[in-house]
C-alpha cells in the first residue's frame, strides 16, 4: 500500500506490526508522526536491528510495560537480519537471519504493542530491486507492508505547494518551481526548506532570486534563474550570473545541459503550434513528460521571445559551446560567456 492509504487506515487504530519499504523520508517521517499521536506519551520505543538481535525485539514487543499499557516500538536497520550466505541469492542458517521468531510473534501479538520495521536501504529499482524483495519475503509474516518510493517531480511539485499553504507561506509559481527543481524533487528536503524560507518571508511573496539566494543548493538554483534571464534575454543578468555561478565553482556544462532543454523544449512547442502554458503542459503530458503550470510558462515565455529561426541558432549555439566545452584544456567560462552575447545579440 502507499503512504497515503496507510495514514488513512489508521482511524482504524494502528496495525500489531507495519513493514515500511523505499527510501522516501519524507512519508516516513508522516507516518512516525500520525502513529505517534496515537500513543500515549513515553510510549515510543526505538530499536536498531544492527546493534540487537530480531529476538530481543520481540522479546520487548512481549514484554508489558510498567509505564505505557499501549506501546508502538520503532525498529530501523530492518534488512540488518536478512540471512547471510555466499552470495545475495544464497541464504544462511539461524543466527541473525531467522525470520521463524516473528512469523511465531504475528501469530499471537501482544494486544496495546505495534511494531513498525523501517527498511530504508533499497529503493525499487535496479540491483536494489532484488534485495529489496529479499527484505519482503523475509518479513512475510507481516501483512501490512507500506512502499515508500520516491516522490516524481510532479507530485513534488503538488505536495510542496500543499506544505505552503499549510505554513502560510507565499511563493511566486516560478520560485516554487525553481525551488522543486533545486533540490531535485527531494520532498523531505523541500519540507524543511519551506518551514525555513516561512520564518524568513514575514508574510511576503517570495520569487525566484530569493530561492537562489537562500536555498542551500544556491548553485543549482542559480543555473535555473540563468535559464530564466536567456529567456527575457537579458544579457547583463546573464552575465551576471554566469560570474556568480564560476566563482561558486559550478560546473558549467551541466548549466548548459539545462539551457539545452529548455530552448528544446521551446522549439518542440513551437513547432507543434502551441499558444498558451495550458497547451504546452498537456502536450509534453501525453507526450510522458513531467510538467507543472509554471515550468510550462517558461518554456512558452521562451518561445514567445524566441522566433523558430532563433530557436534553431540557439540550439546551434548550445552545440558550438558543448563542443567547446569538450575541447582539451578549455577556458569554459569564455566558451559560455561568447554563447551568452550571442545568444542575446
Amino acid at each position: 500500500m502507499t503512504a497515503e492509504q496507510f495514514l488513512s487506515h489508521l482511524k482504524h487504530g494502528a496495525p500489531a506490526a507495519t513493514l515500511l519499504v523505499g527510501p522516501e523520508a519524507y512519508d516516513r517521517r508522516r507516518i512516525k508522526e500520525a502513529l505517534s499521536a496515537l500513543y500515549p506519551e513515553g510510549a515510543l520505543t526505538r530499536h536498531d536491528l544492527s546493534e540487537i538481535s530480531l529476538a530481543e525485539a520481540l522479546d520487548d514487543a512481549r514484554s508489558l510495560s510498567l509505564f505505557a499499557a499501549e506501546r508502538l516500538l520503532w525498529i530501523a536497520n530492518a534488512e540488518a537480519v536478512l540471512p547471510r550466505g555466499r552470495s545475495d541469492d544464497e541464504e544462511g542458517e539461524g543466527g541473525a537471519g531467522d525470520a521463524s521468531p516473528l512469523a511465531e510473534y504475528m501469530r499471537d501479538p501482544t494486544p496495546g504493542t505495534a511494531l513498525v520495521f523501517e527498511a530504508s536501504r533499497y529503493d525499487f529499482e535496479g540491483d536494489d530491486k532484488r534485495k529489496q524483495e529479499r527484505v519482503r519475503k523475509f518479513y512475510a509474516a507481516i501483512p501490512d507492508v507500506v512502499e515508500l518510493r520516491r516522490y516524481s517531480s510532479q507530485d513534488a511539485h503538488t505536495e510542496a505547494q500543499a506544505l505552503a499553504r499549510r505554513v502560510g507561506l507565499k511563493l511566486d509559481p516560478s520560485a516554487l518551481s525553481l525551488l522543486v527543481e533545486a533540490l531535485g524533487a527531494d520532498i523531505a528536503r523541500i519540507a524543511v526548506e519551506i518551514e525555513k524560507l516561512a520564518l524568513y518571508a514575514g508574510g511576503r511573496t517570495l520569487t525566484a532570486d530569493d530561492i537562489a539566494v537562500l536555498a542551500p543548493e544556491a548553485r543549482a538554483a542559480t543555473i535555473f534563474a540563468l535559464v530564466n534571464a536567456l529567456g527575457r534575454r537579458d544579457r547583463a543578468r546573464s552575465l551576471e550570473i554566469l560570474d556568480t555561478l564560476t566563482r561558486e565553482g559550478e560546473y558549467l556544462p551541466l548549466a548548459l545541459a539545462f539551457l539545452s532543454t529548455q530552448f528544446r523544449m521551446a522549439f518542440t512547442a513551437r513547432e507543434a503550434g502551441l499558444k498558451s502554458a495550458p497547451q504546452i503542459q498537456g502536450h509534453f503530458a501525453k507526450m510522458g513528460v513531467p510538467m507543472w503550470g509554471s515550468r510550462a510558462e517558461q518554456i512558452y515565455q521562451t518561445a514567445s521571445k524566441f522566433g523558430r529561426p532563433q530557436l534553431e541558432r540557439a540550439i546551434k549555439l548550445i552545440f558550438e559551446a558543448d563542443r567547446g566545452l569538450r575541447d582539451t584544456r578549455p577556458d569554459d567560462r569564455v566558451i559560455m560567456e561568447q554563447f551568452v552575447l550571442k545568444l542575446t545579440a
